[in-house]
């Protein structure tokens, strides 16, 4: 069979209920390594060989729960800490820990996306009110609220040319895109897609601009184009999806989340990530 052949086939990547139904926050290291939140309890840091093997990497300090993950170019980790309104910082070397950003106007910083000069973008959902912000945390922990009384906020992107963001509203179902100023401003909001239809959650871009949601509840990963239309829609095994990171060889395998199987499935694609597109360079 050529790679070709199995395309957007999901299989089964990790045991089910190795993690717990907090598995969220998706992300690949630069040597391929996988990790996700929430691996055998709350408040862990899972790692996963490329062949599928879990096991903890870091336990997070008392009373912090992880949920987006992501990397920056020199290879550190980032990981929002919903219950302690915190962006935690693990070198990943010495796996030293330490609390990168703290913002105690956040409801719960959720997920997170890095753009090409190293700083962050956090959606931050308050799930009781349907509300959410946008924030931005720069390289040296500044943070800076760019996007108030929103939906209920979720996945988060920067796209591959870093002058887009991304942001979904998992209860209103909508996708919103923004200019992305050199300086990491937003400004000329508008809608990029609607679903008409069960949930969101994480999101990811591929190299050349496709957004890869993942619909909560429907069971399905939808590839989006730049242009908003829905070029295909990949359906998992599980029906609770929470979120998308791609890495492999060649950045074409993508690795999903999901709450109700608590464990990762996983799918080829046929463009590389945007990440492992720009760890590479």
């Amino acid at each position: 069979m050529s790679v070709s052949d199995d395309l957007f086939k999901s299989s089964v990547f990790t045991p089910v209920n190795g993690f717990t139904s907090g598995v969220e926050g998706p992300a690949v290291d630069k040597a391929g390594t996988i990790y996700a939140v929430n691996f055998g309890k709350q408040g862990t840091i899972g790692q996963i060989t490329p062949t599928g093997q879990a096991s903890v990497f870091v336990e997070l300090p008392e009373g912090s729960i992880g949920n987006g993950i992501r990397f920056n170019k020199a290879g550190d980790m980032f990981i929002a800490d919903y219950p302690k309104h915190n962006i935690l910082k693990v070198v990943m070397g010495t796996k030293k820990l330490s609390v990168f950003a703290h913002e105690a106007r956040m409801n719960q910083p959720n997920d997170i996306a890095i753009d090409s000069k190293g700083r962050l973008y956090a959606s931050d959902p308050n799930w009781k009110e349907n509300t959410g912000n946008i924030w931005r945390i720069d390289t040296d922990g500044k943070v800076t609220l760019l996007e108030a009384n929103m939906g209920t906020t979720n996945g988060i992107e920067v796209s591959p040319d870093n002058k887009k963001l991304y942001v979904n509203e998992s209860a209103q179902r909508k996708v919103w895109v923004y200019d992305l100023s050199a300086s990491g401003q937003v400004s000329n909001k508008r809608l990029l897609i609607e679903f008409p239809d069960f949930g969101m959650d994480g999101m990811r871009c591929d190299a050349t601009g496709n957004l890869y949601i993942v619909r909560y509840g429907k069971g399905t990963v939808a590839k989006v184009s730049p242009a908003g239309k829905v070029i295909q829609e990949i359906t998992l095994t599980g029906q609770k999806p929470t979120n998308i990171a791609f890495g492999g060889k060649d950045g074409r395998t993508a690795y999903i989340t999901l709450q109700d199987q608590g464990n990762m499935e996983t799918f080829r694609v046929d463009t590389p990530g945007r990440e492992w597109a720009m760890q590479q360079k």
